[in-house]
């Protein structure tokens, strides 16, 4: 595991050496262990390491048997052991014992075509020195980031993260407007597309090829819907728990100490339960809460844990939000505003203290149908057809007559909203659903400047690519292929693996081993969500590993009491920074808009956390990374 940097010239201009070692100390948090270079004519290949798999032998970057090529790589590869045993059979020979070097030679053997036989996170680049090329590729799912600028002169520069890009004084900071309006949709800027205008995302399941200055690029991986399987229940519980199982100890081959993370919820459980399973001394287990939390699912941490006999650590803090949030908004780059990624932080903070690797459930919502909305997207497919003037008349004018409250969320407010949005069309409502900032806000908040900016594009776009292309499967696959696609890897694998490699900690995520997310993708539709049951299949097997009690309750989520904050101890902080001329003269937001919603907001009128917290992240970007 490790952070990668490097930059390729064309017309065979010669690397500073220097500018290659100040971009790769930029990420040092994300390999304190050691580091390494490959420099030569016109390529540097730089890498930060966090010792996991052959730590005596394994000093990156590593070479194939003549040293004609070259490898940095950013990740672990689970099933590098049985590639291995395969490749010397073919006559490979290999002088270390690392997963890194098994890359480089199934790159001898079958070219670009190498990234499908492995199973894992990664993120890599191999020079070729033969060929004069360099090839760079990203994981399936989009666990490990890869960013990239193709220059004009058709240099190449990439990293693991922002910083290291901007340490290249050819790399540009002018801002991508369009991407500023996909974030303050999504919480995130959506992959190909970053804040700066000439930095990009290498998307998940894509390699890259850079020869004589010109790029090309392929997707080699996509989940597949369309192919079910004749399944009984019971034969699908055993083969959920037998792929998980298998996926789970694959990730437990670490020469370091490994733990993980406990929420209390399905998929954590699960996860901690199969560990149990395979180990041999206690599995060490991580939760944290806040002081300030309403409600906490630490109960149901504590119960797995003491059922499957893991060590049980839990954590209660106070977030200083003041003080953490310049960090976080400095390792991730661009804005960001997914309000977990505070918890994520703390949480990895206190785990980097005991364990160096730990593994998570991230993944077991978008394969197994985990959230409400799924059976919102159904409910209102069925909504739809009902004929205009029947829904007009008998329901949504019932509807405005509830009495709701716009301070505290109730089933009569989600009712209204739920109508609101179901007779829209599918990826409008989904859009809808989703956004952080709809339509309609935006056109109140946004300055005519920054609407004339983004005038004819469609943040939208995003989402109806992937409904787009998952078209004849059922309502439910569609949204968790669209997921899959969008939310998954611009949002939530994001938040993972900045908030873990801020301190220097892996995370591995049983849930999003390919061969468990094509699995449940090919299961029928309504073996996952059973009415109104969500993860019904998933609970199922769980079920056999962990008490039901911790299963069948209310999702609970992990939330941070933002709306708190911004009236108590963050309310001046939300004042200087989004009342202040300088904000004003960005031309983003309307000045009265915002000394509107922050008035409202503080003032106990309103609740308008969500576009407060979204425009204040924005803000801290722009002193950050602009200013």
């Amino acid at each position: 595991m490790c952070g990668i940097v490097g930059a390729v010239n064309a017309n065979s201009r010669q690397i500073n050496r220097e500018i290659i070692e100040r971009m790769n100390q930029c990420i040092v948090h994300r390999g304190p262990d050691d580091d390494g270079f490959y420099i030569n004519k016109n390529v540097g290949l730089a890498m930060r390491r966090l010792s996991i798999i052959d730590i005596a032998h394994g000093k990156q970057p590593i070479h194939n048997y003549n040293q004609s090529k070259w490898i940095v790589f950013n990740g672990e590869i689970y099933n590098f052991q049985e590639l291995r045993a395969d490749l010397e059979k073919r006559g490979h020979e290999f002088y270390t014992n690392s997963d890194t070097e098994i890359i480089v030679h199934l790159y001898d053997e079958y070219g670009a075509d190498c990234v499908t036989h492995l199973r894992g996170m990664f993120a890599f680049a191999i020079w070729d020195e033969l060929d004069d090329s360099l090839f760079i590729a990203r994981d399936r799912v989009g666990k490990k980031p890869l960013l990239y600028a193709h220059l004009p002169n058709g240099d190449l520069i990439f990293g693991s993260e922002f910083r290291s890009l901007l340490a290249h004084p050819d790399i540009s900071r002018e801002i991508d407007w369009q991407a500023i309006d996909s974030y303050l949709s999504y919480l995130c800027v959506p992959a190909p597309q970053t804040a700066f205008k000439q930095i990009r995302k290498l998307e998940p399941a894509h390699w890259m090829r850079w020869k004589n200055g010109k790029i090309e690029t392929k997707r080699y991986w996509l989940p597949d819907f369309s192919k079910k399987i004749k399944i009984s229940e019971e034969d699908a519980i055993d083969e959920t728990l037998r792929i998980l199982r298998e996926s789970t100890k694959m990730r437990m081959i670490s020469e370091v100490p490994l733990g993980a993370f406990l929420s209390g919820g399905v998929d954590s459980s699960a996860v901690v339960a199969l560990m149990a399973e395979t180990s041999t001394q206690p599995v060490k287990t991580f939760s944290i809460g806040f002081e300030e939390q309403d409600f906490s699912e630490l109960k149901y941490a504590k119960i797995v844990a003491e059922h499957v006999g893991a060590e049980y650590n839990e954590f209660i803090v106070k977030p200083d939000a003041i003080e953490v949030l310049p960090k976080l908004v400095e390792h991730y780059g661009e804005p960001y505003a997914d309000s977990s990624s505070i918890a994520t932080y703390y949480v990895a903070k206190e785990t980097r203290k005991h364990v160096t690797v730990a593994l998570n459930g991230d993944g077991g919502d978008e394969s197994f149908a985990g959230y409400e909305r799924y059976f919102a997207m159904r409910l209102a497919e069925k909504y739809h057809k009902i004929p205009g003037v029947v829904r007009k008349i008998l329901i949504e004018n019932a509807v405005d007559f509830l009495p709701t409250s716009e301070l505290k969320r109730s089933r009569a407010r989600d009712l209204k909203r739920f109508v609101k949005a179901a007779s829209l069309p599918t990826v409008e409502r989904y859009f809808r659903w989703v956004g952080a900032i709809d339509r309609q806000s935006k056109a109140d908040l946004y300055t005519a400047d920054f609407a004339h900016r983004t005038a004819g594009y469609d943040s939208s776009e995003t989402l109806k690519t992937w409904f787009d292309q998952s078209s004849g499967n059922g309502i439910v696959d569609r949204t968790m292929f669209t997921d899959q696609q969008t939310y998954l890897p611009n949002d939530l694998l994001v938040k993972v693996d900045i908030a873990t490699m801020a301190n220097s900690l892996e995370a591995r995520s049983p849930f999003l081993d390919h061969k468990v997310m094509e699995f449940a993708a090919s299961l029928p539709e309504t073996i996952k969500l059973r009415g109104t049951e969500t993860k019904y299949l998933l609970k199922k097997a769980a079920s056999r590993l962990v008490p039901s009690e911790v299963l069948y309750r209310q999702k609970m989520g992990f939330g941070v009491p933002l709306t708190h904050w911004f009236r108590g101890e963050m309310k001046e902080f939300l004042r200087e920074n989004l009342l202040s001329e300088k904000f004003a003269n960005r031309g983003i937001v309307k000045a009265e808009t915002i000394e509107r919603l922050v008035s409202e907001h503080i003032n106990g009128e309103r609740d308008h956390v969500w576009q407060l917290w979204t425009i204040l992240m924005l803000e801290l970007w722009f002193q950050k990374f602009i200013d």
